[in-house]
């Protein structure tokens, strides 16, 4: 048997995290005892048995029983306690994971409602990001992102929010939720406002959808990196194109699998698109509810694409400097990745 490295010490970055979604599966469960919600009884099974529930979300009826399910969880989340305590526990878990920088994703208008409005509430994430950080060593960040089931005179509202909090840990703008719905261009001017105020340019593209979506993201948001991409994979000019521009995709394997996006982890297109030359950046996506955090996705590359610990730490290096890390910390992590590949594997 082939001696390999310990994929969880491979110093590496975390760019596709969404928030509610981010939490454990006992905290969500604790949580719904706390205010007594009655969560479905597809993720209290799944929750307790300690697999994930069954979704396909590659028709709208799919997507909207996932939906429910990531509503209901993200319900119990009522207090800024509760917000500071998935904060911290999804940067613990990180760590485990060998992630030594971590962007997280979120929406903050979906919280609004029960934490006093926008402004409080993205100061509350904000600061139990900081505080997670510093207690942790896990260096942190937020990605603000706007909903493409709203109108897009929100995603400009949240735009100009998320460029005011630039320099107090908001470091991108995204675009989330089913991609058949809401066109890209109908974004372009937050998007114009997110870059003008310094943000990356990091919406979903190239999940439910074919390669068009990541063409758009790219035509009309200017992307700097791609939420998922996967389906790219389909048009080798635009692979080439990513390729070319040095555009990262946050690939999640393990929720493309569960989403029905593909059928089986092999099926996943690590290797054309690593082959192709474009960057990518591992992500777990929403572990509560797709059952596996970042460190699994590396081993996902390693069982099912047979990715070399060469070529781990290469996607090691290409989430780093893909990342909004401080060029400090780039350099710290990689190299870590150097030391991780100069150990005797085991």
């Amino acid at each position: 048997m082939e001696r390999v490295r310990d994929v969880s010490e491979l110093p590496k970055a975390h760019l596709h995290l969404h928030f509610t979604g981010s939490m454990r599966p006992a905290t969500l469960l604790e949580l719904a005892d706390k205010y007594g919600v009655r969560l479905p009884e597809a993720l209290t099974d799944a929750l307790t048995s300690g697999e994930s529930p069954k979704l396909r979300a590659t028709d709208e009826r799919g997507w909207f029983r996932f939906q429910r399910l990531y509503d209901s969880a993200r319900s119990c989340l009522r207090q800024p306690e509760d917000i500071q305590r998935l904060v911290r526990e999804a940067a613990e878990e990180d760590l485990k994971d060998g992630s030594g920088w971590l962007e997280i994703q979120v929406d903050p208008t979906s919280y609004a409602p029960r934490l006093g409005g926008l402004i409080p509430t993205l100061e509350i994430i904000l600061d139990a990001v900081e505080t997670a950080s510093r207690d942790t060593g896990v260096g942190m960040r937020v990605l603000v992102a706007a909903n493409r089931m709203k109108h897009p005179l929100d995603a400009r509202t949240l735009a100009r929010l998320a460029v005011r909090y630039a320099d107090q840990g908001v470091v991108g703008f995204g675009l989330s939720n089913d991609e058949r719905r809401g066109m890209a261009r109908d974004f372009d001017r937050a998007f114009h406002i997110a870059r003008e105020g310094g943000l990356l340019s990091a919406p979903h593209g190239g999940e439910l959808t074919g390669p068009s979506s990541v063409r758009d993201c790219l035509d009309d948001l200017d992307a700097n990196r791609i939420g998922h991409g996967v389906r790219a994979a389909e048009d080798p000019r635009l692979l080439k194109r990513l390729a070319d521009r040095g555009v990262t995709c946050e690939v999640c394997p393990a929720s493309n699998v569960a989403l029905g996006v593909y059928e089986k982890p092999e099926d996943v297109p690590l290797r054309t698109l690593y082959e192709a030359g474009v960057p990518m950046a591992l992500g777990a996506d929403d572990p509560l509810l797709f059952g596996s955090r970042l460190a699994a996705q590396y081993e996902i590359a390693r069982q099912h694409h047979a990715f070399t610990d060469e070529e781990l730490a290469e996607l090691a290096r290409q989430s780093v400097r893909a990342s909004a890390a401080p060029e400090e910390v780039k350099g710290k992590l990689l190299a870590g990745v150097d030391d991780w590949l100069a150990q005797p594997a085991s």
